[in-house]
């Protein structure tokens, strides 16, 4: 299952470096991404509409991309304007464009019906340009279904136990976390507080901390305006004024989780780590390096996963008391892909 009309994560900016190409697959398609000499970004199916030949292994010149083979040239609309020793071009050679958008470091793409796409509806990623937060961007290549990827974000209960090393803590702590699932049609949030916690040793290197604290989790899933999980957490000393706002004395965590499907059994993972955090401490770097390690926990989780669904696709999962999140995800994506259904059923 694939969500077409919503906006997806296709690159970090910094990806695509002027005069080159870079091809990926997204929902199963073929795209090239490339940036013209006027710093614009253009995504095209990565195919020539001549033989075939992927575009991503052509050249980028001006505002221009060249098919390696034969040399026919498309703009970044993807209207072929020069075929060499012709003067009539056909329409049908043009290829197909995606709408996209170089928006806080990050290129989104939209792969379903170009009139629906609207780029004021994308999410906002604002640590990427806050000088108050340090980040840093990962892009991980997952052999898992991107479903499997949103429901280990939405349900923090594994958490003690696949990163019992890096962030993890008492697993009593995180069952018997104070949690709250809000759902309002367009939006699941899960609210965790854990007060008088244990602190993870990556908490205690990120915040100093000499005893225990209050922590929290915040999990915004809101895919009508890309697809992406953001996760706000931190703690603060016990007895602070966390749950009250007050949280200065701490430090706070930004992760946002941009999932994108490549094909039903694999994904791109691309995810920034923002923190609070004083530069200046080199806790920042010391973070990043152990939050590195947590997503590549992850990462070999859902790879296992995937394997065993494999094994049986059509065998159904059993549900516990901690889905409660994970099953109105699940529900508000489906409510999303019915919706696109019945736009191509005719009247």
């Amino acid at each position: 299952m694939f969500i077409r009309n919503t906006w997806y994560v296709a690159a970090f900016a910094e990806e695509i470096a002027p005069g080159k190409t870079l091809g990926r697959r997204f929902l199963n398609e073929a795209v090239v991404l490339f940036r013209t000499e006027d710093g614009q970004i253009a995504a095209l199916e990565d195919r020539c509409s001549h033989r075939a030949m992927p575009l991503s292994s052509g050249h980028v010149e001006g505002n221009i991309i060249r098919c390696c083979y034969h040399g026919v040239e498309f703009d970044g609309r993807g209207t072929c304007t020069r075929i060499p020793n012709q003067q009539r071009i056909p329409a049908a050679a043009n290829v197909r464009h995606y709408p996209v958008v170089e928006k806080d470091h990050l290129i989104w793409i939209w792969m379903g019906e170009a009139a629906l796409a609207d780029p004021s509806t994308i999410i906002d990623s604002p640590e990427h340009n806050d000088p108050r937060w340090s980040w840093r961007p990962y892009n991980f290549h997952v052999k898992a279904n991107w479903q499997l990827i949103i429901d280990n974000i939405m349900d923090l209960t594994h958490v003690p136990y696949i990163h019992a090393r890096t962030i993890g803590g008492n697993p009593e702590q995180h069952y018997g976390a104070d949690t709250k699932v809000e759902f309002d049609g367009r939006k699941v949030t899960l609210l965790r507080q854990m007060p008088n916690s244990v602190p993870p040793k990556s908490y205690v290197d990120a915040g100093g901390f000499k005893g225990r604290v209050d922590r929290w989790q915040e999990v915004r899933f809101e895919p009508a305006r890309g697809m992406n999980c953001r996760v706000n957490a931190g703690g603060c000393d016990v007895g602070t004024g966390a749950y009250e706002g007050r949280r200065d004395n701490g430090f706070m965590l930004a992760n946002n989780h941009f999932i994108t499907p490549e094909t039903e059994t694999t994904s791109h993972y691309l995810w920034t780590i923002c923190t609070t955090a004083s530069r200046e401490s080199g806790v920042p770097e010391v973070l990043f390096d152990q939050f590195f390690d947590t997503i590549t926990e992850d990462e070999v989780t859902l790879e296992a996963q995937q394997l065993r669904i494999d094994d049986q696709p059509e065998r159904p999962f059993v549900g516990i008391a901690s889905d409660g999140a994970v099953n109105q995800t699940r529900r508000l994506l489906s409510s999303m892909q019915e919706a696109e259904q019945d736009r191509r059923i005719p009247a």
